[in-house]
């Protein structure tokens, strides 16, 4: 069964133009940075050594772990170069978010303008964040629509680290989880490559009003 959900943003179609043109035509002496958090990541401990992959068998892990904690990730994907900006906080409040931004600030030479991709989650629009925004106008700020946060390529990053990294070890602290996220960050960082988007502003806006079609010819019969 293929699973989907219709995006209600009543700005779904210049949202879309909007981030898909800033992947395929990227502003010049600007960066564009794909921005995200994966909260409440496990300090999962196996209660067994799990068994290595080999010759006619899969790596396998037990099914029972004891918990030791969770962190934050957030992370911001340099969509040009593939470079990850990442850190780990014990929480994901609009605290934090300022905490990153302030990161990516530092990081990103001046003056060049920095297009920032994100989700809708309340922490991103807070007055604190918005008066941060306004003393630092060279943050541009590109909300993906509601219920598409798979436009935001950073979820790619975050779906790699969870299969080659996270789920493959047992961690006995969050210190130890922290750890291994930021060796990750190191390796993925000296061989960076980015991921390339391939889908036009019209082609997914097409695939949008057949699947919009579909639901109302359902709700019709119904």
């Amino acid at each position: 069964m293929r699973r989907f959900k219709v995006s209600n943003d009543p700005m779904f179609e210049e949202k879309v133009t909007e981030i898909v043109g800033l992947y395929l035509d990227p502003p010049e002496r600007a960066v564009v940075l794909c921005v995200d958090e994966k909260s409440q990541i496990q300090a999962l401990d196996r209660t067994q050594p799990g068994l290595p992959l080999k010759k006619g068998r899969a790596a396998t892990m037990t099914h029972d772990y004891k918990r030791h904690g969770t962190t934050t990730l957030f992370a911001a994907l340099d969509v040009k170069s593939g470079i990850v900006i990442g850190d780990c906080m014990p929480r994901h409040r609009a605290r934090e978010f300022l905490t990153f931004l302030r990161r990516i600030d530092r990081a990103v030479r001046k003056p060049r303008d920095i297009h920032l991709v994100l989700d809708n989650y309340a922490t991103h629009k807070t007055p604190e964040v918005m008066a941060w925004l306004e003393k630092h106008p060279r943050f541009k700020l590109h909300f993906t629509p509601t219920s598409a946060s798979w436009m935001n390529l950073v979820e790619r990053f975050f779906a790699e680290i969870t299969t080659r990294r996270i789920r493959r070890a047992s961690y006995s602290s969050v210190d130890e989880l922290e750890t291994a996220i930021y060796d990750y960050l190191l390796q993925h960082n000296a061989r960076p490559k980015p991921f390339v988007w391939t889908k036009s502003a019209g082609d997914i806006l097409t695939r949008e009003r057949r699947a919009l079609d579909a639901l109302d010819e359902i709700r019709g019969n119904r």
